[in-house]
């Protein structure tokens, strides 16, 4: 996905420029670090805020891709209690996807949008839509469903961030909503998200962590984890480490361990024995082709046309083509947003609408997969015609 998780606003740009570094500082990764441990961030990356929340929402994306197989099998399952272990296998799979390194920040304007469909090996397809529904505060609601799967996530990123010292974090509030459409009774599958923190950003090499701790619930089944992303401490300890405990109405069930780049298992509380929750290493390959609409038949407003210029010019590694690029698409939106305000309107977002708390889809599904397939993918893809921007 492009930057439609980037929310950060753009007054941050200019105060992460970080210090000159020798030249085998910026050759090599730290010491205590192997080749798949961190994300690496490019020294002229112009906001290391907008990067953190780039990578994030890279991952995030790029977990729907991986997550038919595991939920179709947990919606097969009578167990409550393996379902939400299903549910978690999920969740943690797609953390160890990450870009090779972000150049230059997309911030994404008020009702930009991204949407996109997965096609699986089986013939069922997925569908994606993400949008910018606020600016201030940055909020990106996003929605996945796949009807013949009988599974959906509906969501929405509110980030913050701060520095600290010679690092900066990135606090994801916000969480995921997963609902298997074939069980009603379960009700919603809630799981937040880690922060995400940059060490090095004045000196030294700089590197990215997940960190901090997210919680996985189910209240019709009353299922809880606690999974605590580990950042490596100064003198000891290990990158991407997990560690979590998974609870039964009160009642310890299981335990995670692993690390989210390599292995991750876990161990029953009951038997003692221990099962691989997912190998990265071998199965973290295992994607769906995306498929997303030719640029010249996308919207103005539409994520990769809208930034095609930025995107041009980083693949021409034109620093200064891609700060026009990106600063004129950020001066008309400071023009439609003071027009907005001077005639007192306000924005209204395509897809999402906010009711109860929550931002929502603006579409009531079928009961019927296939029914709720044509009405998604009409929905989804419905379109302007190219060249011009939604209202």
């Amino acid at each position: 996905m492009m930057s439609l998780f980037s929310p950060a606003g753009s007054h941050f740009r200019a105060v992460t420029t970080p210090k000159p570094r020798s030249s085998s500082e910026e050759d090599h990764t730290p010491s205590d670090t192997e080749a798949d441990d961190t994300s690496i961030l490019d020294e002229n990356e112009g906001s290391i805020i907008m990067s953190l929340i780039s990578q994030l929402s890279h991952r995030s994306c790029a977990v729907q891709a991986l997550m038919n197989l595991v939920i179709y099998s947990a919606e097969q399952c009578n167990d409550a209690e393996e379902r939400f272990i299903r549910i978690l296998q999920y969740y943690l799979a797609g953390w160890h996807i990450k870009p090779k390194g972000v150049k230059k920040p997309y911030n994404p304007v008020l009702g930009e949008f991204f949407r996109c469909r997965y096609d699986y090996a089986d013939g069922s397809q997925g569908f994606y839509i993400a949008e910018q529904v606020s600016h201030h505060p940055p909020i990106s609601a996003f929605f996945y469903i796949s009807p013949a799967n009988r599974v959906s996530i509906l969501g929405e990123l509110r980030p913050k961030s701060r520095f600290l010292g010679n690092s900066v974090s990135t606090t994801m509030e916000g969480e995921n909503r997963v609902t298997l459409l074939g069980l009603p009774d379960d009700g919603e599958y809630i799981i937040t998200m880690p922060n995400m923190y940059a060490r090095g950003i004045l000196f030294g090499k700089m590197v990215l962590e997940l960190g901090d701790t997210c919680i996985a619930k189910n209240e019709k089944n009353g299922m809880l984890c606690d999974i605590e992303f580990k950042t490596k401490g100064f003198w000891s300890g290990t990158y991407n480490a997990i560690a979590g405990r998974i609870r039964r109405n009160n009642l310890d069930v299981g335990e995670l361990s692993g690390r989210w780049s390599h292995v991750m298992e876990i161990k029953s509380i009951k038997t003692g024995q221990k099962r691989v929750l997912f190998d990265a290493v071998k199965d973290g390959q295992n994607m769906a082709p995306k498929w997303v609409p030719p640029e010249d038949e996308q919207e103005l407003n539409e994520s990769r046309r809208l930034w095609q210029h930025l995107t041009t010019a980083i693949g021409r590694k034109d620093m200064q083509a891609a700060t026009d690029a990106k600063s004129a698409v950020e001066d008309a939106q400071r023009e439609r947003r003071k027009r907005l305000e001077e005639s007192g309107e306000k924005h209204e977002p395509r897809f999402f609408v906010y009711k109860n708390g929550r931002w929502v889809i603006k579409l009531t599904l079928p009961s019927d997969p296939e029914e709720a397939m044509k009405e998604v993918r009409n929905w989804i893809f419905s379109t302007t015609p190219p060249g011009k921007a939604a209202p």
